[in-house]
């Protein structure tokens, strides 16, 4: 009998300096936590035809969930990757139809949120997500699916979902910012190589830590012969250092504008700021990268007076007293924000989406004692997951479908890389340099980075500093697209940034397809 667990997790991993915060896990049978070798699984595919309602008419489609056996280059079998692809048929002598390949990141999560969250033809219910509305959340036609103009298959990493090892390789041989891109890189080569898919246009979608995966993978795909035609990221971080060394300060002015944004919502910040969303976001981003920018890099030869001057603008941005904020020495770590924004309410701010808000046992303490908007969205995704692949779409499998596997992983992530060009390994792991070499090698590549405002994880001031000092010359900048939405992390989750999500996607795919030299 299958045997079902449903717990708390976070979906990604958080901006750089606080990678290792408090982050929520599944917990797993002893027998599943073991290194899982075992006899070579085949390859498993069980296809199904499907449809729904879709802007008048009716989307029919092909949902396949199943298995691509990886090896190694010596022939090997190294994995069993577990994916769930959505496919339309083209009509007779029409062009390959493009191919999108997704995934969350973690690193250790499967990719269950893009899924039952975001671009495929059912998206889980989310009226009812909240700790004070709990679910069911049953999975209904998505009128912003992506079907139509791409097919979909939803990647897990290797050790989540129903992804193992196999043979000799075990767990760890996965775990690492190169080890995983090379995984992902067998697999997609796999899939298109199963399906005949070479000549179909293909995409990538990758969601926070998947963000970093994907600029990294889109280099090897390169390497390896295939071209990506458009990768688009959710919830951006491409850094993991030099935001966690002592004395750099760019991780406060990131998070900046995105402390403005929130404390603004909570209904913080004096008349005097712009009531849109994305002025004061423009507004608090030019304040963060001048003023306070220079401020911070002055160090200790900052006066007394520039400080006090300093804090009461930092407090007129983020809704904390100026006192507070001189007592942070200008620089409030987010989880401190979060604790400290509300506190005369006895009220904390969630961290994957900062509109929500919970109560601590102790009110005065530093940090939050858990983060509202995971704990609400979690429970709803794992039993969503579950109920789709095991009873609905009736997938026979013995495993366990791990939504994550970072109680795992712990500190055994290697987050060393080696840079394209560079000849050494990157201790601090970045793949921005990845992702300039791609769209320097392949002109036509675009980027389309998508960002919720109310995002404490991975923060939109973030995003733009890694983007924007990616080295490529003015014919080449404009190949990197930015989209904002008043929404969190998982920003496709609220209704209207998805309708916007939707359009901002069928432009870009639209340009890009459209522009084929077939």
């Amino acid at each position: 009998m299958r045997k079902i667990i449903a717990a708390i997790l976070v979906s990604t991993l958080p901006f750089p300096a606080f990678a290792a915060a408090a982050e929520p896990t599944a917990e797993v049978d002893g027998a599943q936590v073991a290194d899982e070798k075992a006899a070579i699984p085949v390859e498993t595919a069980q296809p199904s035809e499907r449809s729904i309602p879709f802007r008048g008419g009716k989307l029919a489609y092909t949902v396949t969930p199943g298995t691509l056996l990886l090896r190694d280059n010596d022939g090997n079998p190294i994995a069993s990757m577990f994916y769930v692809a959505y496919t339309v048929d083209r009509p007779k002598d029409a062009p390959p139809r493009p191919v999108t390949f997704l995934f969350n990141g973690g690193p250790g999560s499967a990719s269950m949120y893009l899924h039952m969250g975001s671009f495929g033809p059912l998206k889980m219910d989310m009226s009812k997500v909240g700790v004070a509305q709990p679910g069911p959340n049953p999975l209904l036609p998505n009128p912003e699916t992506m079907l139509d103009k791409t097919d979909l298959v939803f990647l897990d990493a290797i050790t989540t979902g129903f992804s193992r090892p196999v043979g000799d390789a075990s767990n760890e041989d996965f775990w690492g910012v190169d080890q995983d891109i090379d995984a992902f890189a067998r697999g997609i080569q796999r899939y298109l190589t199963l399906y005949d898919r070479w000549q179909s246009p293909k995409f990538l979608i990758g969601e926070s830590y998947g963000t970093m995966r994907a600029g990294g993978l889109v280099r090897v795909l390169q390497d390896r012969g295939m071209q990506t035609k458009g990768v688009v990221v959710i919830s951006t971080v491409f850094r993991y250092s030099p935001a966690m060394d002592p004395g750099t300060d760019q991780l406060y002015v990131s998070y900046l504008p995105s402390y403005a944004v929130t404390a603004a919502y909570h209904n913080r910040l004096s008349s005097d700021v712009p009531s849109d969303v994305g002025q004061l976001a423009d507004e608090a981003r030019e304040f963060a990268n001048g003023p306070y920018l220079l401020a911070l890099q002055k160090g200790n030869d900052l006066s007394k007076a520039e400080r006090n001057q300093m804090a009461e603008q930092l407090s007129r941005f983020t809704g904390l007293s100026a006192q507070f904020v001189l007592d942070n020495n200008l620089r409030v770590e987010p989880t401190r924000f979060r604790k400290e924004l509300l506190r005369d309410q006895r009220r904390t701010i969630g961290r994957l989406d900062a509109r929500f808000t919970a109560i601590d046992a102790d009110a005065g303490g530093a940090t939050p004692e858990f983060d509202a908007a995971g704990f609400a969205f979690s429970g709803a995704f794992i039993s969503a997951v579950n109920d789709y692949l095991l009873r609905d779409l009736e997938y026979e499998t013995d495993l366990i479908y791990r939504p994550s596997s970072g109680s795992m992983i712990g500190d055994k992530w290697d987050f060393t890389h080696r840079i394209p060009g560079f000849g050494r390994i990157n201790v601090a792991a970045t793949t921005m340099p990845d992702l300039a070499l791609s769209i320097r090698r392949d002109p036509h590549l675009k980027v389309l980075d998508l960002n919720g405002y109310y995002d404490l994880a991975t923060p939109f001031g973030g995003a733009e500093y890694d983007l924007k000092r990616i080295i490529l010359d003015d014919e080449r900048k404009d190949n990197i697209l930015y989209r904002y939405y008043p929404s969190g992390h998982m920003i496709y989750v609220e209704p209207s940034s998805a309708r916007q999500i939707k359009e901002d996607l069928d432009d870009f795919y639209d340009d890009i397809v459209n522009n084929l030299e077939m």
